[in-house]
């Protein structure tokens, strides 16, 4: 209470007027959470760099973990992919409407199948064949390419290739991948006839930060859908990639929007 009441109170000295503020006390890891969207009063310009300089001393007071984003900036986002597009068409398709405010600083596979997508949007297509021999240089090649682009966040839409441990870590809370929900049930070839012919229930997507932990990483959007004796695996497949599009460009959006806070293992999301 007492941290809410010093950013609250920091912001009224600042004349900005609170527009939506949410928080959270995680009695297990004994963290606090706090998300405040605010703006200037009677239309003013927010000086968010003197915003910035000016908070420093009570953050340090309150020995906090901050950040002061400006709301019109659109963040920097390269999107990685393989062979299966669903993915890549929605956020590029929510992109140019407006849902995502993000600027595509780049696409990025280790398939040419993608190229004419990506030249349909006048964005640039980097081809990254990687082999167990060429991994290294192609990891190396593509942080090469997120650092001179100011990529800011890495989006892998369908992307087949798993990152060292070492890119996973230079990319701590800056990448997130999307995979369908069989994991790890049913990996391999053909997860979703190998839930037909389990009779599954239930099938949906998951969408989470990327970490060395293959799969593992914390979840920011999950998507569930019921289904019957009477869906084919093609059907589940279909529903698969609904599932898949719906929770990536969700997780994608929370993030743009600054909702999503790291807890250890897990997320805190203020939708």
């Amino acid at each position: 209470m007492g941290t809410a009441a010093a950013v609250t109170g920091f912001l009224a000295s600042h004349r900005l007027y609170i527009m939506e503020m949410q928080q959270f006390d995680d009695v297990l890891t004994k963290r606090f959470f706090v998300r405040v969207k605010f703006c200037g009063v009677a239309g003013e310009t927010v000086d968010v760099a003197g915003l910035k300089a000016d908070f420093v001393a009570l953050a340090h007071a309150e020995q906090m973990q901050w950040a002061i984003h400006d709301g019109s900036h659109r963040a920097r986002v390269m999107i990685l992919v393989s062979k299966l597009d669903h993915c890549l068409e929605d956020l590029l398709y929510r992109q140019r409407i407006g849902e995502l405010p993000m600027e595509v600083t780049a696409i990025v596979s280790n398939h040419p199948d993608m190229r004419n997508i990506a030249e349909r949007y006048g964005i640039a297509y980097h081809l990254m064949p990687v082999t167990a021999a060429t991994k290294a240089a192609q990891e190396a090649q593509l942080l090469e390419l997120i650092e001179r682009t100011g990529t800011e966040l890495v989006v892998l839409a369908r992307y087949m290739q798993i990152f060292s441990d070492d890119l996973c870590k230079r990319l701590g809370g800056r990448a997130l991948n999307i995979h369908h929900s069989f994991l790890p049930g049913f990996k391999g070839a053909k997860p979703y006839h190998q839930a037909h012919e389990r009779g599954v229930k239930l099938i949906g997507a998951t969408a989470h930060f990327v970490t060395g932990d293959l799969d593992e990483g914390p979840i920011i959007e999950q998507i569930v859908e019921r289904v019957d004796h009477s869906f084919t695996p093609e059907m589940l497949a279909a529903v698969g990639r609904d599932s898949e599009r719906r929770a990536l460009s969700t997780a994608v959006r929370l993030l743009l929007e600054n909702r999503v806070f790291l807890d250890g293992t897990k997320t805190v999301i203020f939708k």
